[in-house]
């Protein structure tokens, strides 16, 4: 395995592949992210027609007092884990690390530990989400809200906010509790 900055498993030769400005170009820049996000959510019905299985990445990150990072987005209800979509040639640690990135502005700076992956068959009949427990990480710039994520906090675990989705709330009580995951978002 070749190491390389915040992408533990990406070999060199994929690391070009793996990152969103390879393919569109104006990336990070003004309109450029709107451009990646509105290209995905088009082809999000074909992906789903024609993929066995789409894939997501998701953090719970803490903060020095042991509370979690929700993020509550502009296009769905609910308040959630940081994460998002795997996309092609991108490993699922490239795109949890893109994601913290973008939604949170949080960059990980140790290997995360896999806690489970989950089917979410209420969302789509093939959809899985990995989650990972991430413990070291930095936030030097944190956004402010967007069109994806309208608010984003840390709370407490028994403080969450009321609607915080079951699955969320189903994985930080295994943690706590030493539980075994269940398979079901």
């Amino acid at each position: 395995m070749v190491m390389m900055k915040n992408a533990w498993t990406t070999p060199k030769s994929m690391a070009k592949l793996a990152r969103p400005e390879t393919f569109a170009p104006d990336f990070g820049q003004d309109g450029g992210m709107l451009f990646s996000s509105a290209i995905s959510r088009m082809m999000r019905p074909y992906w789903r027609m024609t993929r066995g299985l789409t894939l997501g990445a998701q953090g719970i990150v803490r903060d020095e007092l042991g509370r979690v990072l929700l993020v509550r987005h502009g296009y769905r209800p609910g308040w959630h884990f940081p994460g998002g979509g795997v996309e092609w040639n991108e490993t699922v640690l490239v795109a949890l690390e893109r994601e913290l990135d973008e939604e949170v502005g949080v960059r990980i700076t140790a290997p995360p530990r896999l806690h489970g992956i989950f089917a979410n068959f209420g969302n789509f009949p093939g959809d899985h989400i990995c989650v990972y427990e991430v413990a070291s990480w930095q936030r030097p710039n944190p956004p402010g809200p967007t069109r994806e994520i309208a608010e984003q906090d840390f709370f407490a675990t028994d403080e969450l906010p009321a609607e915080t989705v079951a699955g969320a709330r189903r994985r930080l009580a295994e943690i706590e509790s030493g539980d075994t995951p269940d398979i079901i978002w």
